[in-house]
């Protein structure tokens, strides 16, 4: 009976560790949520990139598409500063990380990905295109 407490919870504690692990975000992206965005988007001109394949309809104020699996083809529509603070979403938030990757290896340094995406856009009632 022991044992099996032990082996309970150790797989318990075993679970946690690996799903916590799993939404621990890269040291190179910044997380914004849609308040957030859109607050920075009234103030400020930024360069918001929708990265969701396949196409969805986008946030009002999103300057280009780029499909998140091929960011390097698109380098040219990217900003020639690797400093340029980027805005990155997709439909719930996975596609953006991507993408960030994928930019951080190009030598970008200023990457944000919208938490939960479209869909939390939405939800706060902020504006499609």
């Amino acid at each position: 009976m022991i044992r099996k407490i032990h082996q309970s919870v150790f797989i318990s504690a075993f679970i946690l560790i690996i799903t916590g692990c799993k939404f621990q975000q890269p040291d190179y992206i910044n997380v914004i949520n849609a308040s957030e965005l859109n607050t920075l988007m009234h103030s400020q001109d930024i360069f918001l990139v929708d990265v969701h394949t396949p196409r969805q309809q986008h946030i009002k104020g999103t300057d280009i598409f780029i499909p998140y699996n091929e960011i390097e083809k698109f380098q040219d529509k990217l900003p020639e500063d690797k400093n340029t603070p980027i805005y990155l979403y997709c439909l719930g938030g996975p596609m953006g990380n991507a993408a960030a990757k994928s930019l951080h290896d190009l030598g970008y340094s200023q990457l944000f990905n919208l938490t939960g995406g479209s869909n939390a856009w939405r939800n706060s009632g902020f504006e499609f295109e």
